[in-house]
């Protein structure tokens, strides 16, 4: 089993939810995070002044998932939210030691 990390933006997440629906890929958690890499935020007027943010908005999808739809699933991802500009995010892979359904006591896959 592996957890996916999708930093994502905004605008991308339904073309993403969507797309990874009709691959029959369900259950994700989305998290609004903050954040730069190479594109290092941008600046903006306020009342005649010039500020850089430098911290970005995005969203952080996480989707735990069985080892042979891994690469489809990150196919799915890639292929929706790029846009082919810098910001348009990252993808971290790890692997979940365990997975416990709470409302029904199921471990492993089952638990997915």
């Amino acid at each position: 089993m592996k957890k996916i990390e999708a930093i994502i933006r905004h605008f991308k997440l339904e073309d993403v939810k969507n797309a990874l629906s009709e691959r029959g890929i369900s259950g994700m958690t989305i998290t609004e995070v903050r954040g730069f890499g190479r594109q290092k935020g941008h600046t903006e007027m306020y009342r005649g002044t010039e500020y850089t943010v430098d911290f970005v908005p995005k969203v952080k999808l996480e989707i735990a998932i069985d080892d042979g739809k891994l690469q489809m699933a990150l196919d799915t991802i890639v292929k929706a939210a790029q846009t082919g500009q810098i910001g348009d995010g990252k993808i971290f892979v790890t692997d979940l030691g365990e997975v416990v359904r709470i409302r029904t006591g199921e471990t492993g896959g089952d638990a997915l």
